[in-house]
């Protein structure tokens, strides 16, 4: 889907958004059709209201976000690498051991390759120089995509950057929720 389209907007809005543009779809369309046809109108709001509700409610407070983090960046390589894996591999992603610094990880799953750079994830504010290696290797590799892994944050530069490079940055709650979900 899109990341721009509408539901995918919606998906990622309160639930009650969702809702609320549900309701007034019922309420304009009932002018002009009969109820049972404006209430089927209002379905694919309704289920995207349900969908975010059910993404909102798994969703870590924001509390459990910063201990989570605060432990990741507590941990050693060797264990916070073996997490990463567990969390690639959980999705079906066949991963192999990098060398240099640029990437540390190569995962693959159904034909595509992405590069995942994870070494500078105790770093509270992440710089621009680390994605440029990370775009540089997924050249050489001819690889489909990057992923930057950090328990911290990027500087506006780098979250430019990376939005410009399509680098797509693992980090916060999305980071504890894939590791969290690798551990179940």
């Amino acid at each position: 889907m899109n990341k721009n389209s509408l539901f995918a907007v919606l998906s990622r809005s309160p639930w009650w958004v969702s809702f609320l543009i549900a309701a007034g779809m019922f309420m304009a369309v009932r002018q002009f059709l009969p109820d049972y046809a404006a209430a089927f109108s209002t379905l694919p709001f309704l289920a995207i209201a349900g969908y975010a509700a059910w993404r909102q409610l798994r969703a870590p407070s924001a509390e459990r976000v910063n201990e989570s983090l605060e432990a990741l960046r507590a941990m050693s390589w060797q264990v916070f690498s073996s997490k990463i894996e567990a969390s690639f591999r959980a999705e079906g992603f066949t991963i192999t051991a990098m060398a240099g610094d640029a990437a540390d990880f190569s995962v693959q799953k159904h034909g595509r390759v992405a590069l995942v750079a994870c070494k500078r994830w105790k770093v509270a504010q992440g710089g621009i120089a680390p994605l440029r290696a990370l775009v540089g290797a997924k050249a050489a590799e001819e690889a489909h995509e990057c992923i930057y892994v950090t328990a911290g944050d990027l500087s506006p530069n780098a979250r430019d950057y990376a939005g410009k490079e399509k680098i797509r940055v693992l980090e916060g709650g999305e980071l504890v929720q894939k590791l969290a979900a690798a551990a179940r």
